[in-house]
């Protein structure tokens, strides 16, 4: 252990903050001494900057992100780079990421690929093709034939041999996933004929067909290959999204993989990384309207939502329906039927936090309002 070392470990400092002050004293090749109070200077600085005891960090943190939330747009907008991709911004989507919604307006994921395949053009657009959900009108067009109750499928041979596909492929994949039709092949056509004879069934069949998806995965509707100017290197951006499969595919680079969608995050990868993606998202939506918020504020907001090791949102439903207070949660939402309830159950009310204390105009217990003074009466002071 160098002397540098031993001097930062006599101060509870970060093990970030610490690693920036080693890296900064080993640039200018400073002395013990100096060290010694560049460290010691370091930490006041560091208690100065620390939450004060009694500080309403909640409030602080609430206002801090509502503030700027006045401001923000109604807009979807183009995609940073994609402008064939819309993606929800602004308040609509600051709602979406702090109500966890399963199914957000505009999911999309940003694919990066491994480097033998991020620098070939050919074989990023193999990739995307692979991922890209591939519907059988895309490669092949359709015709009804009333009279003799049956669906023809004329395959596109030059859109086929674009998504990798075979007219036999094709046949097994409708087999598959169509019941009470025979499929017979011939002519470079597929013929699909209807067992029973009803229109209903023949126009049944004939939706269930246009929905069939022949190759790629089913959520992914598009997918687009850019060139990154930065890197250099080939970028798929996908409209729609599913992590756990688009991971799976070979080419794709999990590790940089990523997703809008919050909670498909948290299935696929954990609450920590679910985590990391609220704060993200949050920053990165509030930054493209010009918005600035300590990422303290939205890291505290993020560490409430995950801190039971589920994604629970801001709303009756998670946060704000779970706080002890029943005057708390009236306030809220619900105002009538969470009193009521609580008057079912008999439910008590020890008025310990900010909301309830205010609702009956007692004094709240932060700050100075946090002490108590206690005089023990007949004594000399």
């Amino acid at each position: 252990m160098t002397t540098l070392d031993k001097i930062l470990d006599e101060y509870p400092l970060p093990l970030s903050v610490k690693e920036e002050i080693k890296k900064e004293l080993e640039k200018i090749n400073a002395s013990e001494d100096i060290a010694r109070k560049v460290v010691e200077r370091c930490y006041q600085v560091y208690l100065r900057n620390l939450m004060e005891p009694g500080e309403a960090a909640g409030i602080v943190a609430a206002q801090s992100i509502g503030e700027p939330g006045t401001q923000m747009t109604m807009r979807t907008f183009h995609y940073a780079g994609v402008a064939e991709i819309d993606v929800t911004l602004g308040l609509p989507r600051l709602i979406e990421i702090l109500d966890v919604r399963k199914n957000p307006s505009t999911p999309m994921m940003t694919v990066r690929l491994l480097p033998e395949y991020a620098t070939d053009k050919e074989k990023a657009t193999e990739i995307a093709n692979k991922i890209e959900a591939t519907y059988i009108l895309d490669v092949a067009d359709l015709a009804t034939d009333i009279r003799r109750m049956r669906i023809i499928v004329t395959p596109d041979e030059k859109a086929m041999s674009k998504k990798g596909l075979s007219v036999d492929e094709v046949k097994k994949k409708i087999e598959k996933s169509l019941k009470n039709v025979e499929v017979a092949e011939g002519e470079g056509k597929i013929v699909i004929q209807i067992t029973e004879p009803s229109y209903k069934v023949l126009m049944d069949t004939l939706d269930k067909l246009k929905k069939l998806v022949l190759a790629g995965i089913k959520e992914i509707r598009r997918v687009i290959v850019r060139k990154d100017e930065e890197s250099g290197e080939y970028v798929l951006y996908t409209e729609g999204s599913n992590l756990k499969k688009v991971m799976k595919v070979k080419g794709v680079d999990a590790s940089r993989t990523i997703t809008n969608n919050i909670y498909e995050i948290y299935e696929v990868l954990g609450i920590e990384a679910a985590r990391n993606a609220v704060i993200r998202e949050a920053i990165s939506t509030l930054e493209e309207q010009g918005l600035e918020v300590n990422v303290r504020h939205i890291m505290l907001v993020a560490d409430v939502m995950t801190v039971d090791g589920e994604l629970r949102q801001i709303g009756r439903h998670g946060v704000a329906g779970e706080k002890q207070s029943i005057l708390a949660r009236a306030a809220f939402e619900m105002t009538v039927n969470n009193l009521l309830e609580a008057a079912v159950r008999g439910d008590v009310d020890r008025l310990k936090g900010i909301t309830e204390n205010i609702i009956v105009g007692q004094p709240i217990k932060l700050g100075t309002g946090d002490v108590e003074l206690v005089l023990k009466l007949g004594s000399k002071l």
